[in-house]
């Protein structure tokens, strides 16, 4: 799916050299570098602060906290995105309540979201999948009229934008994480909060400290949560690139998509107006096919089998949605409840794609996709 060592092999001098540094000063924890890490991306996400933590499943659970979410809250989310999104809310001590996808971009629906709103909802999350963005207008408005804490999820998509703003610069804060395969990733876990708002930004700086607001002075139950010293030096290095790889990743998805203009079984990526998607993943729809059996995502699992036989990877982004998952039961979730987000677990594929592929290799997944569809 992505090739780290090719994108080492373009860095590692200035990687090696950034980490000796840090090694010469021996300041690992909340040191200069992740200051000036902070700067930096608040700079280019067009926020005021910007403040680093360990994982983006902590960005989350900690956004959440400093925005006041805790017991007897909900929280509506989209049921087609990754764990941590409603790990996070249980973390925070509310209760998830998940939201439909739009059959377009698989974001979070809007209009799903308005019929779930109660008193008890006291945030909404908005998860911009894949790199693309989610409809932030419509959510903006309905999380003004109805007095709610609107939060971006921006853990697959740092570097894309909507209307000429980076996505993560909408919501009262946005949360985004550092793993090592994203468009901008760290070498081991990390991840921020973006925001604009002093105190969301104090609570939190507090709260990855283990509450202190001084030395062993503790405010409030914290947690160790920190960015250390040698990742934010590394995601300094790697940031100079990062608009320079979207380019590349939006190339070699334009290519996908020109290959696949005239594959009926296949809906690609979309990329709306006014907005620039970062292709975190390039997921295809595989289209269901009825009468081949009780399994709806037959189709889309042979073309998985397929590319595997030709030593191509590909994945499921997701397999099953979070209402149907064994973690939330207790939630009541029922198939059927959200269409588009089940039918869209039964045909995304996920499929290659990074800076470094070549034209050739874009064509040769491209190829091994249609001749089985």
């Amino acid at each position: 799916m992505v090739d780290l060592r090719a994108q080492f092999a373009t860095i590692e001098k200035e990687v090696r050299q950034a980490i000796d540094e840090v090694l010469t000063t021996q300041i690992f924890i909340l040191g200069p570098q992740l200051e000036a890490f902070e700067r930096e991306m608040a700079q280019y996400c067009g926020r005021r602060l910007a403040i680093g933590v360990a994982s983006g499943t902590d960005a989350l659970t900690l956004a959440l906290r400093a925005c006041g979410v805790g017991s007897g809250d909900e929280v509506i989310l989209p049921a087609f995105t990754f764990l941590a999104t409603a790990g996070a809310v249980i973390a925070a001590g509310a209760r998830p309540v998940f939201a439909d996808s739009d059959p377009k971009t698989l974001n979070i629906d809007p209009e799903s979201v308005r019929v779930l709103v109660t008193q008890r909802t006291k945030a909404v999350i908005a998860v911009h999948l894949y790199g693309g963005a989610a409809e932030m207008n419509a959510l903006l408005e309905l999380a003004s009229r109805r007095g709610l804490v609107l939060i971006e999820d921006n853990a697959q998509s740092l570097g894309a934008s909507l209307s000429g703003k980076k996505l993560g610069s909408f919501g009262t804060c946005a949360a985004t994480s550092f793993y090592p395969s994203k468009n901008l990733g760290a070498y081991g876990d990390a991840g921020m909060i973006l925001t604009d708002n002093d105190e969301v930004a104090e609570r939190v700086a507090r709260l990855r400290n283990h509450g202190q607001t001084g030395r062993y002075i503790g405010a409030e139950p914290g947690c160790n949560s920190r960015l250390d010293e040698i990742q934010a030096v590394v995601l300094r290095v790697k940031a100079r690139y990062l608009d320079r790889w979207i380019a590349a990743r939006r190339s070699h998805a334009a290519r996908y998509k020109q290959r696949f203009t005239n594959v009926n079984a296949i809906r690609t990526p979309s990329d709306e107006p006014n907005s620039v998607h970062s292709y975190y993943l390039y997921t295809v729809q595989i289209a269901s096919e009825r009468g081949l059996g009780d399994n709806p995502a037959v189709r889309r699992d042979h073309v998985a089998r397929h590319l595997a036989s030709r030593g191509i990877a590909s994945s499921i982004f997701y397999p099953l949605p979070l209402h149907l998952q064994p973690a939330y039961a207790s939630l009541g979730g029922k198939a059927g409840q959200l269409p588009v987000a089940e039918r869209a677990a039964h045909e995304v594929l996920s499929l290659p794609l990074y800076p470094e592929m070549t034209t050739e290799q874009v064509d040769r997944v491209a190829d091994s996709v249609i001749e089985v569809l």
